[in-house]
């Protein structure tokens, strides 16, 4: 069974750092097979992609997130991460983790979700 646990969110001021974390159990190779992502869900909004990274390690990040956000894996831990600077207030939201992507007849998907942490930064 494979589970995708968060870690790192908190409460931080404005212009501060938070570091995420998203331990995967259960599927060791996960990173060498599986394009890997982080989205956010803010209160009252749909919930967006932040970042992704593919199985060959190229990285995407949305425009909100760019030149602020770092997405990392590291293969020894099986964790994936996201360092995050220069917070905004507008940053605040529950960040979930989420691995492998799906496509099919009924839709399309992340196969696995963590059960996110929640980033909340202060002006």
């Amino acid at each position: 069974q494979v589970q995708l646990v968060e870690s790192g969110g908190g409460s931080v001021q404005a212009g501060g750092s938070l570091k995420l974390s998203c331990a995967v159990y259960g599927y060791v190779y996960i990173f060498s097979m599986c394009e890997m992502r982080w989205y956010r869900q803010a209160p009252g909004k749909e919930r967006e992609l932040v970042s992704s990274i593919s199985s060959d390690g190229t990285t995407n990040y949305a425009d909100s997130a760019k030149g602020r956000f770092t997405i990392a894996q590291d293969n020894a831990k099986n964790t994936l991460y996201l360092q995050m600077n220069s917070l905004k207030t507008e940053d605040t939201a529950v960040y979930y983790c989420a691995a492998c992507p799906f496509e099919g007849p009924t839709g399309s998907g992340m196969q696995w979700w963590g059960e996110g942490t929640l980033v909340t930064i202060s002006s």
